[in-house]
């Protein structure tokens, strides 16, 4: 049996990626198929199915400029991920992951109404929110960071990521999580 490779190239053995998160761990999923063509749109729950990678390409096609540009967010998160596997040297899949876990905040605040007034509470995040969260505040980082800016994207993507999976506080997805869980502290 041969083993599954990610873009040809990255080995997807789950036992070889290190998961520290085991909340998160059943919502970040790792399979080599890198385009399911919308399979997952029927469902609530079936966007856990779909490669992080993919997840991360599709959540990348929001933005205005590559919106329905799914080969070129695709062609953005290889060369990151190129990128990623020069600089660390490390599998970029596992780079991803640990990223993921790392920028999913673990709090948040809802509104509750009470009468007439409205009063924030702090709550836990479920893990699959956590996951759905941590890509957006990744993409909306690269968006950010290379409109109107000298940086590519992939260039950008592979910073975010490995500082991400650093947990360094100065990236902006790991300072928006931080943002979320001191909002929901002051709730308390």
């Amino acid at each position: 049996m041969t083993e599954a490779e990610l873009f040809g190239r990255w080995n997807v053995d789950e036992e070889e990626i290190e998961f520290r998160d085991r909340s998160t761990k059943p919502y970040i999923n790792i399979t080599p198929v890198a385009h399911t063509m919308g399979r997952h749109a029927d469902k609530q729950f079936e966007k856990s199915k779909i490669n992080v990678v993919e997840r991360i390409a599709n959540r990348l096609m929001a933005g205005e400029q590559n919106t329905g540009k799914k080969e070129k967010t695709t062609k953005i998160v290889r060369e990151a991920l190129d990128e990623i596997a020069e600089t660390t040297g490390d599998n970029p899949l596992e780079v991803v992951v640990r990223a993921v876990e790392n920028a999913g905040p673990r709090e948040e605040t809802v509104t509750l109404k009470y009468g007439g007034i409205s009063v924030p509470k702090a709550v836990d995040v479920a893990p699959q929110r956590r996951v759905d969260q941590a890509i957006k505040f990744i993409t909306d980082a690269v968006e950010s960071g290379s409109y109107k800016n000298s940086r590519d994207a992939h260039e950008v993507l592979a910073g975010e990521l490995m500082s991400a999976a650093n947990y360094d506080v100065e990236t902006p997805s790991i300072r928006k999580k931080e943002e979320v869980e001191r909002v929901a502290a002051a709730a308390r």
